[in-house]
């Protein structure tokens, strides 16, 4: 199993979508980053581009980790869970490259 360096990836332009609640996002999140709830996330893909490097989060990972295999699933190659939002630290997420 490779090595991934979440930070290097997300410096590097990577997309991070938060796919907690609303709820749960307005309580804190990483600046930058795209709310897209879990039950929202199968719609977002009309927009979203699929060959953007993406790190899903959430509160625990749980959540985050159905994410990418959903995203997976319908062709995104270049998913990585982030697990909780908190561990991703102070982060800052890039851009937001959608179709």
């Amino acid at each position: 199993m490779e090595d991934i360096n979440l930070e290097e990836i997300i410096k590097n332009g990577a997309l991070i979508i938060d796919v907690r609640t609303e709820g749960e996002y307005k309580n804190g999140h990483i600046k930058g980053s795209l709310n897209i709830p879990l039950d929202k996330i199968e719609d977002a893909m009309s927009w979203l581009i699929k060959d953007v490097p993406t790190v899903v989060c959430c509160e625990s990972g749980s959540r985050s980790s159905v994410a990418k295999q959903i995203l997976e699933a319908n062709g995104y190659v270049k998913v990585y869970n982030g697990g909780s939002w908190n561990n991703l630290g102070d982060i800052k997420a890039g851009g937001c490259p959608v179709k």
